[in-house]
């Protein structure tokens, strides 16, 4: 998987596309990230010990990594994600569509 904590991705289909958000959480096992305001949903929460106020709240739920791409950073596009190694040797992720270094 690609995408990593973090990124800024545009979602690309579904009912949120075209919203842009930072990656919160990446699930690499089930192929789904979680991106901050994008895919909320409502949830009815009871009053616990940890949460003392119950009632609706909104929940960020998963989407499927193929329907978000990162942000180029030199452009502000979406753009796929490709690896270079560095003299060191070290991996680098670029953007395929600039060549621009992704942090």
């Amino acid at each position: 998987m690609k995408i990593k904590k973090g990124d800024r991705v545009i979602v690309l289909s579904g009912k949120d596309r075209g919203k842009e958000g930072v990656v919160m959480r990446a699930l690499p096992k089930e192929n789904k990230v979680i991106v901050e305001g994008v895919n909320v949903a409502k949830k009815h929460q009871r009053p616990t010990r940890m949460t003392m106020q119950g009632g609706i709240i909104d929940k960020d739920m998963p989407l499927h990594v193929s329907n978000v791409a990162v942000i180029s950073p030199g452009d502000g596009r979406p753009t796929r994600v490709g690896y270079r190694f560095d003299d060191d040797g070290t991996k680098i992720r670029v953007c395929r569509r600039t060549g621009a270094e992704i942090s």
